[in-house]
């Protein structure tokens, strides 16, 4: 099978799990090792995190150019063998003839779906405007229509990540990015049932929620039922293993004891795993 059927059988099933019943969880790996395990935990899909990709190079967020971000992209894709969705920020570019070039570009690394954030990465004016919000989404949902296969296009309201808790302004946008074309709406940083619910109402499309970024911890059974269809963790895996890190490291320095090894995963195990020829489901110790 060529490389351009695999993605179009990816990009039609990427499409069929937002139209089934329930909601399903799509995990974010930061470099290739961690698709791979997440491919043989039975997950469906796979979602790249700019933030976990960030901090595996030393970086902070958003400090990852696009070239860098595009092979990123690949390697997840070809690790993987699952259908994957970019996070793609703000499209790399403020005009919406760079967020549609972004779009094409991240299909040529092998992704059937991606993001564009309305954030505009400035202190001074954290969000874009209205207006050119819509601007790059409808630019976005142009390039990918024009692709030949299904690409999946999430537009993202950040203004609870940037301090702005205006759930009447969100759901306005998350609206007009509908209205505009794409595919699944998201608002990092929701995590009253009642706002999510009220999100999910409103824009009556299939809605993705993060969890693990902040506040409350709803389950994915929970969030089924508040109208969510995509759950995401953003960074979340990403940081709990610097989280564990951090505290060997920690221990190792102010004690001079070992005790975190305990909780390693024996490197056995993960020779097997990563030696196997594909990505065939493994149970993980259960």
């Amino acid at each position: 099978m060529s490389r351009s059927d695999v993605q179009a059988r990816h990009a039609e099933a990427f499409r069929a799990l937002h139209t089934r019943p329930g909601a399903f969880i799509i995990p974010n790996p930061w470099d290739a090792g961690t698709a791979r395990l997440l491919a043989m935990a039975g997950f469906p899909a796979l979602a790249t995190t700019s933030a976990g990709f960030a901090f595996s190079k030393g970086l902070p967020d958003n400090a990852i150019g696009r070239d860098a971000m595009l092979q990123h992209i690949a390697d997840i894709v070809a690790a993987g063998g699952l259908p994957v969705s970019a996070d793609l920020e703000n499209g790399f570019g403020d005009e919406p003839a760079t967020v549609a070039e972004t779009i094409r570009l991240a299909a040529e690394a092998g992704a059937v779906g991606g993001s564009i954030e309305d954030a505009t990465g400035r202190a001074d004016k954290p969000i874009y405007a209205h207006d050119a919000a819509v601007e790059r989404i409808a630019a976005a949902v142009d390039a990918a229509r024009a692709l030949p296969f299904p690409f999946t296009l999430t537009a993202r309201c950040e203004n609870y990540l940037n301090g702005r808790r205006d759930l009447a302004d969100t759901i306005a946008r998350l609206v007009a990015y509908r209205d505009a074309g794409a595919d699944v709406l998201y608002a990092p940083g929701l995590t009253d049932p009642d706002d999510i619910a009220a999100v999910t109402r409103a824009v009556s499309a299939p809605v993705n929620v993060v969890m693990g970024l902040q506040g409350g911890l709803l389950s994915l059974d929970a969030l089924a039922a508040l109208g969510v269809k995509r759950v995401s963790v953003g960074a979340a895996l990403a940081r709990a293993a610097l989280g564990a890190f951090l505290r060997g490291a920690t221990e190792m320095a102010h004690d001079g004891t070992f005790t975190f090894a305990a909780d390693a995963i024996p490197g056995r195990e993960l020779n097997r795993w990563f030696a196997a020829p594909d990505n065939s489901p493994v149970s993980f110790g259960r």
